[in-house]
Formats: structure tokens, sequence, C-alpha cells
């Protein structure tokens, strides 16, 4: 049964074909959010017992039934959440194609295009960002946060050559970081994995902006060192997650060189940037950058999940994860390549990059440039249209992250969990500036200017329906 008979291939493909297409046809006509029944959904789960096969066509619509009704569709234009788009066609037809062949791309010499091609890919992002591509090193991740934890491992076996063999027993003193209050908890996260802690990250003050500042990052360091520490590493943002901000990438460059510390920048969103000459501007620095993180399954649209690492140390990965082994194949032995199991936390994994390079082949830098500006130009919009109706807009950044509040309603979160509750749309709330706020966020290129109308009257009707169950009593 593991291996179906071609008739019944044909089919169950025909079938999977059919469903991917009406998917992504009419999940537009869908409820962006299912209700949240845990119960039901365990008891539909405890009918499934694998004492008895069922027909491969009936397991096929089983998830495909119920992928459509308890799921919140982040593919659909009315979600204006957390960085999740809207699958490229391109990329969900590579996916297929990875799983169907299963390369094994740990060594080089079991899957040589699938090696090649993810360096290629790698090579012209790190163009974009104004690498050097004879210097640009880098590697495919399962997401942002694994492409952090690279980078604080990267920076570590840069600044304390004994940190691979001998850990943090070999440090004579106590090393740490810096990143902003308003970076992702992923490098937090990270510090623990190291075994350095969460103490050992810095959190830098944000400006009224919300932007890291460089004098006190500048003061922090000098403070560090009086104490005996051993600062190593400096992290900016471009695009934070609450607000979409970018760190003054410039200045923090220039401070980290002058300090001899490892400067990473978090672009896992608004790298994407890159690719627009429209906002390019934006991220002047990034190519004196140490390293990068970049996310293609946020703003460059390839299915989950597809991080990026990036660095211009083309020496700094293989000493950070090379580990010889007796077992490993050794085809390609005398070769000018590298087995991407030397450059990774991983060892075994998925052909990733496919799903990055087949939409930027149809796409081109032309088109994701103009799907990147479209994308912000609905931010534009949408900021436009809360503004016209009575909403302030508390963040700055020309990237589509807007943040909203009203001062009438004390508790926004109530406003926002009766759009979502409605299933019209998917937002959220976050915290700036140490009160509660609304957030919405575009990265699907497919979100048009009806749809964003569309939120703003969501939110209208939510609104009304907070401030009349609010009202006195006036009998």
């Amino acid at each position: 049964m593991l291996q179906l008979d071609p008739a019944e291939r044909a089919r169950l493909w025909d079938r999977l074909a059919a469903a991917i297409e009406e998917y992504a046809a009419h999940v537009d006509s869908a409820r962006v959010t299912p209700p949240m029944e845990p119960d039901k959904i365990r008891e539909l789960l405890r009918g499934v017992r694998f004492e008895q096969p069922v027909p491969p066509l009936e397991a096929l619509d089983f998830a495909v039934r119920n992928l459509w009704r308890h799921q919140t569709h982040t593919p659909h234009p009315r979600y204006f959440g957390l960085f999740n788009p809207a699958p490229a066609t391109m990329g969900i037809a590579a996916d297929a194609l990875v799983a169907a062949f299963n390369p094994q791309i740990a060594a080089w010499a079991h899957s040589p295009f699938a090696a090649e091609a993810e360096a290629h890919v790698i090579r012209a992002l790190g163009e974009r960002f104004g690498f050097e591509r004879e210097a640009v090193d880098g590697v495919f991740c399962s997401g942002g946060a694994e492409a952090n934890h690279t980078a604080l491992l990267a920076a570590l076996t840069h600044r304390f050559p004994g940190f691979a063999g001998e850990g943090v027993r070999s440090l004579d003193s106590d090393p740490v970081l810096y990143a902003s209050a308003e970076s992702h908890d992923s490098f937090r996260k990270a510090a623990r994995l190291c075994g350095l802690g969460t103490g050992a990250v810095r959190e830098v003050p944000a400006g009224n902006d919300l932007r890291m500042e460089p004098a006190a990052l500048k003061s922090q360091v000098a403070r560090d060192r009086k104490k005996g520490l051993a600062p190593f590493l400096v992290v900016s943002t471009a695009g934070t997650t609450n607000a979409g901000v970018i760190d003054p990438i410039q200045p923090l460059a220039a401070l980290a060189a002058q300090e001899g510390l490892w400067h990473h920048v978090d672009a896992a969103w608004g790298g994407a940037a890159a690719l627009s000459p429209k906002l390019r501007g934006l991220l002047d620095g990034i190519e004196h950058a140490d390293s990068i993180t970049f996310d293609a399954h946020k703003w460059l649209s390839a299915p989950m999940g597809a991080g990026i690492f990036l660095t211009r140390d083309p020496s700094i990965l293989s000493k950070t994860f090379s580990t010889p082994t007796a077992y490993m194949p050794k085809d390609a032995s005398g070769l000018d390549v590298t087995d991407p199991h030397l450059h990774s936390m991983q060892w075994s994994r998925r052909f990733i990059g496919l799903k990055v390079l087949l939409p930027m082949m149809a796409a081109g830098w032309d088109g994701y440039a103009e799907a990147i500006d479209r994308m912000t130009e609905m931010g534009e919009l949408l900021r436009r249209e809360l503004t016209k109706r009575g909403w302030r807009i508390v963040n700055q950044t020309p990237l589509p992250v807007i943040c909203f509040e009203d001062s009438r309603i004390p508790d926004v979160e109530l406003v926002v969990q009766s759009v979502v509750r409605s299933g019209e749309a998917w937002i959220s709330t976050t915290r700036l500036a140490g009160r509660t706020v609304a957030r919405a966020c575009i990265t699907n290129y497919r979100t048009s200017g009806e749809d964003v109308r569309a939120l703003a009257d969501s939110l209208d009707k939510a609104r009304r329906q907070v401030l009349s169950s609010a009202a006195p009593d006036r009998e």
C-alpha cells in the first residue's frame, strides 16, 4: 500500500491537483478564521483508526476537507497577520517535486543539482544585499529562528576561537550580545540553547520611533567591558515583528566595526525591500553586515518554511559546523564542492531552495519588485482608510505593518477578537510603548484595495459594538 498502482496513482494525482486548484481559486470565498473547536477536532480524529486501512482517495479527501474547515487561511487576501503570505504558485509546484524526488541534501554527491541550486540562490540574494558575489556564503534553514541561532553560533566561533571545541568552558570572560528591545525573541532562545543563558542578551533601549539607539548601544558596550564582560555580537533588525521598524543599520554597522563586534542584521521579513528599487535605500548599511537572516517564506511568498542565513565571511560556516565522519558519502572527494551538512546545524534535510529558485525564475527581480511595491501601496491605503475613520496610527514605518488604536476604547483586544471571530479577517494585537494596540500587516500579493476597505469596515463594525456595549445605561 505504500506504492499505489499506476491507475490509482493517476486518480490520486488528479484529485490532489483538483484540490490544490480549488483552494487557490476559491480561498478568498472562505471564512478567514475557523471556529475554535478543539473537542470537535479531537473527536473527529478519534474516528481515525489505523487497524483498518481506508482507500487512498478517501484519506486525501479527509485531509482536504478538514484543512478547509479547521484552519486560519493565511493565503486568504484578508489575512492581515504575522508575515504568512499566500504561497507563489511555482513554490507550490517546487514543494511537490521535492516531496516526490526526495533528494538527500546532506551530502553534495547525493544531489549535486540541489546543492548547487541552493548555493546559486544564496549568491544571488547576497548580491542583492550588497555582498561581493565571490565572498557570499550561506545556508537554507527551517526559518528565521534557525538562521538567527546560526548567526549567534557563527559570532561566537568568530570571536572565541576555542568555542567550537571547548564551548563556554574555554572562555575567560562571560560573552554578551546586544539587540533592541524590539528585536525578535529568537535571540533569547538561541542564547539559552547555546549555553549562554538569556542573561547574556543585553536589551538596548529603543527610542520613541522604536529604533535601536546607537548611543545607548555604545554606552552599554562600554559598561560591560568595564565589568570584564566580553561583547561579541550586535543585532540590528530590518523590519521588526511588532511594528515593521528598521533600525539605523548604517551607524550600527559602523559602531560594530569600531567595537570589534560581529554585526548581524535580522532582515527576516523586511529584507525583501532589497528587491525593490523604491525601498532599497531603507537598508543602507546592510552590505557591511557580517551576516543576515532572510526568510523567503515571508515577503517572497515561498511556502513554509524557507529561512536563509547569509554571510560575507566564506569560512565561518565551515569553522562553526564542520564535523568529520566516517560514514558520509565520499563520492565528491577531490572536487571543489561543499557538503551542506558541514555548513549547517541540520544534517539530513529537505531541498528547501527549490521553492525559492522556481518562483525567482518565473517572476524575475522585476516581478518581485512589482509585487513588493504593490503590497507596500496597500499598506499606505490601509493607513489612509484607518486615519479617515478615526483610528490613530502609532508606528512609523514605510513598510506595510500598521499599528493603531482608538483612545475611546480602553481594550482594543475586544475589537480585534470581534473581527477574528467574525471570520471576515484576521488581525492581531501587540504591545508598543507599554500599551496594547491593534496590528495589521500586508504581505499577501493577492490583497487588493477592496480587501483593505473590507478590513476597515469590519473594524468599524466591531468598534461600534464595543462602544455600544460600554455605553452607560441611560434608563
